[in-house]
């Protein structure tokens, strides 16, 4: 393409929420270009493919649950929080089975298989699971539980590609037009309208520095969120070919959609605004580093719940653990382990300072190590590992376990006390886990695992951000200080804040995605006509 171009709608990031953007963008008639820092898919790509759905989707019911939007509603509104209104959290369910559809008339697969224990990622066959706080308290004294994370069909962690490259090659099919290699460094402002961007490309893709680009961005992206010093070394050199051999570029627009994910690796933004996370293990790509919010806010827009992040640390599968109990130093509990790994970890580490151990004793954990074979994904197994390993220690006794970890004495005694006995009497457990998830903790030698947020190599906690850009809920359109919309300028996904900028539960990202993706897109299209 010429370096110099005049398009409809200009998208800025090809992950899930870009590829939405440009799809709806196209169906409704604009012409339009997807730009994208690296080769397309973005942190989309590296997920599971998770995508939250609920309202009596088709494989709900084959599975035998019957939701509805309502039921929906009364769960979400709890994890929402507030950051959006509930008109548009009762728009995002009411619309959540036609969007499936829409995702499957664009290639995606989904099934009705459904997973009988408690995980962060079924193993494949499995391909509906409760992926959030469905069954925990307190969302369950809300709502009825209903399974809504439906999972791409693919084998193992490739999911998330292959829902990526269905929305991609539906994008193309369409006639949108794909500019890899692109870093936007600027907005173009007419009249105080966005009216496109400016920045830099690789345009030669059979240069030898395209090539060598390309190949160090995908070592880059495959490495980083799991061997992160061998990501960072690839990553490095991709940005060194860049710098030395990119062209300056400026497309003209109507309409931008800033579709480029979160800030979690921008050290800087996240010790300013989410210091309690600067141990957070970046989950993503080198893409995630706050430009498309920073460009936002440069044009006028404004930003919320940057202190926002969400950062995982699970404890199942093995679905045995959590038959256990966490506890802080002090020894009090942190809350009932049967809550989704990234809220159990939000409370640890914004209530405990981030320091947190999980406890069982014998029998249960020798039923993990067994279900460790059969209930895990390889990735699970290496995830899981350190706690089997090093990140354990064993004790006769409660009490000589509790100075092993570090932990009060008297508090771990106490807390283990009130558990085993309101087992005993048959009353609830003082933190609420579910009955049929509640093991006494009886028999030695005693288990303890460090949960800790931490900086290591090998038992790191990752996670992403989730606040960003303000937006119009109708449209998609950034807001400034005043809620007044900038002309011409939208954000989508983690640029911007949506039904997970509050919390995040597996699959309610990719959701947010096309949710935001499509309003978005339809609207700047028809904006853009006029």
């Amino acid at each position: 393409m010429s370096l110099s171009d005049t398009y409809d709608v200009v998208v800025v990031g090809f992950g899930t929420a870009g590829a939405c953007s440009a799809i709806a963008a196209a169906e409704n008639g604009a012409r339009v270009l997807v730009v994208d820092r690296a080769l397309g898919g973005g942190a989309s790509a590296l997920s599971g493919g998770i995508v939250y759905a609920g309202g009596g989707t088709a494989y709900q019911r084959a599975a035998g649950y019957h939701d509805d939007p309502e039921n929906m509603f009364n769960y979400l509104r709890l994890e929402v929080n507030g950051v959006v209104d509930d008109e548009t959290l009762r728009e995002f369910c009411e619309g959540s089975v036609e969007r499936l559809q829409w995702l499957e008339r664009h290639g995606a697969r989904f099934g009705s298989s459904l997973c009988d224990y408690k995980t962060s990622y079924p193993t494949d066959g499995h391909y509906l699971y409760f992926s959030g706080n469905e069954k925990a308290y307190p969302y369950n004294c809300h709502a009825v539980p209903a399974p809504r994370g439906h999972r791409q069909i693919a084998k193992g962690m490739s999911s998330g590609r292959v829902l990526w490259q269905a929305l991609r090659n539906a994008a193309l099919r369409l006639g949108v037009t794909f500019l890899p290699m692109t870093r936007i460094e600027d907005l173009l402002i007419v009249d105080d309208q966005v009216r496109g961007v400016r920045g830099r490309t690789l345009s030669d893709d059979a240069s030898l520095a395209a090539t060598q680009f390309r190949y160090s961005t995908a070592a880059g992206a495959k490495l980083t969120n799991w061997v992160p010093p061998a990501g960072r070394r690839f990553t490095a050199s991709a940005d060194r070919v860049f710098q030395s051999n990119a062209q300056p570029i400026t497309i003209s627009a109507n309409a931008v959609v800033l579709a480029a994910g979160g800030f979690v690796f921008n050290n800087d933004m996240l010790r300013r605004h989410a210091p309690e996370y600067s141990l957070v293990s970046p989950l993503g790509t080198a893409g995630d580093d706050g430009t498309g919010i920073l460009l936002g806010a440069k044009a006028g827009g404004s930003t919320a719940h940057l202190n926002r992040v969400t950062a995982w640390r699970f404890i199942s599968p093995p679905s045995a653990m959590i038959e256990g109990i966490t506890v802080g130093i002090s020894g009090e509990r942190i809350a009932n382990e049967d809550l989704y790994g990234a809220t159990h970890a939000d409370i640890m580490i914004r209530k405990f300072g981030g320091k947190g151990f999980l406890v069982l004793d014998g029998p249960t954990w020798k039923r993990a190590r067994r279900q460790l074979r059969t209930q895990t994904q390889l990735f699970q197994k290496a995830t899981m590992f350190p706690a089997f390993t090093v990140a354990h220690r064993t004790a006769s006794t409660i009490s000589e376990l509790a100075d092993k970890l570090g932990v009060s004495r008297s508090g771990l005694i106490a807390t283990v006390s009130a558990y085993n006995n309101a087992i005993a009497c048959g009353t609830s457990d003082p933190a609420h886990k579910a009955p049929e998830l509640c093991a006494p903790l009886l028999h030695p030698p005693f288990y303890g695992v460090d949960i800790s947020l931490k900086s290591a190599s090998t038992d790191f906690m990752p996670g992403l951000t989730l606040g960003g850009l303000v937006v119009e809920p109708a449209s998609g359109r950034v807001q400034g200080e005043t809620g007044v919309p900038v002309p011409g300028l939208y954000a989508v996904g983690r640029t911007a804040i949506g039904v997970c900028s509050n919390s995040y539960v597996s699959g309610l990202s990719l959701a947010d995605c096309v949710f935001s993706g499509t309003r978005a897109g339809q609207h700047a299209a028809r904006a853009a006509l006029r």
